[in-house]
């Protein structure tokens, strides 16, 4: 069944994969970015001439340019069957290294941003009483590691609301799903997409250089491995539509594509899960 599908972040990486797979499929998407008249001129455009692909403009920081866009979609298509949070934004450096404003702006994108885009869709998925929400995390969504602190709140916090949010939506036939991908070369990665990184330089120095040390030693790993196992970014992109095509009801809470990981993360994800299902019982909450 073909599909309406809203989707953060198109001008570039996963989200732009996203619209062109999911465009080919016959689904409508409504691909929203940044800057359509302006820097994303040209990818707008490209977009736009795809097949059931219309390009609104979007700024996930801003409550009014989220509420426009999607009440322009639901009057121009009536619904929206899928929401997929894929806007997000990278961060690397020391956690001392951050001013607050700094971790702030982080949050406002990846973090406060799916929030703002839950309550723009949920009325009209509560109305029609089905719905589905994608959220794109990271691969460490359930660990933290050095040097990327700030980012990783972020993405905790989107698992803990998709986590979270699930049997409150529940009653209303409503799913939402984490893609956890790895490593992948997006520009988000590749260093061509501006990030929000440590904003403290005289932290940094006061570390001293066995801190940088670790930091590139970090660095050339996730690198390498990214190299070695052939991160191909559309590997999400088919992710995305294997889910928009699963039939309602099986659904997994959490879809990791990592191929670097090499089965851990569904082994972690899956003993989470055995975790939480004996604490739920220990405090008696409905389950």
């Amino acid at each position: 069944m073909k599909q309406t599908i809203f989707i953060t972040g198109t001008s570039t990486g996963f989200g732009k994969l996203m619209t062109e797979t999911l465009s080919r499929e016959g689904h409508t998407v409504v691909a929203g970015m940044r800057g359509i008249q302006g820097k994303n001129a040209a990818v707008a455009q490209a977009l736009a001439a795809l097949p059931n692909v219309d390009v609104v403009e979007l700024e996930v920081t801003s409550d009014d340019s989220v509420n426009q866009a999607v009440a322009y979609a639901l009057k121009k298509y009536g619904k929206i069957d899928v929401l997929v949070n894929n806007a997000a934004v990278a961060g690397f450096g020391l956690v001392e290294g951050y001013t607050i404003d700094q971790v702030k702006n982080m949050l406002e994108v990846n973090l406060y941003g799916v929030l703002r885009t839950y309550h723009a869709v949920l009325p009209s998925m509560r109305q029609a009483r089905q719905g589905l929400i994608i959220n794109i995390t990271s691969g460490a969504s359930g660990f933290s590691v050095p040097f990327m602190v700030p980012y990783l709140i972020s993405k905790f916090g989107v698992e803990t609301l998709t986590e979270g949010i699930q049997d409150e939506l529940k009653p209303f036939g409503i799913e939402n799903v984490t893609i956890q991908p790895g490593v992948y070369p997006t520009e988000m990665n590749n260093g061509s997409k501006a990030g929000i990184h440590a904003d403290r330089p005289e932290v940094v120095n006061a570390y001293g250089e066995e801190a940088v040390q670790k930091f590139n030693v970090t660095g050339t790993a996730l690198f390498g491995k990214m190299a070695e196992f052939k991160m191909d970014p559309q590997v999400i992109a088919d992710g995305v539509l294997a889910l928009v095509n699963m039939k309602k009801g099986t659904r997994p809470l959490r879809y990791p594509l990592d191929a670097i990981a090499q089965g851990a993360d569904v082994e972690f994800i899956q003993a989470r899960q055995d975790i939480k299902s004996r604490w739920v019982k220990n405090y008696g909450f409905p389950q």
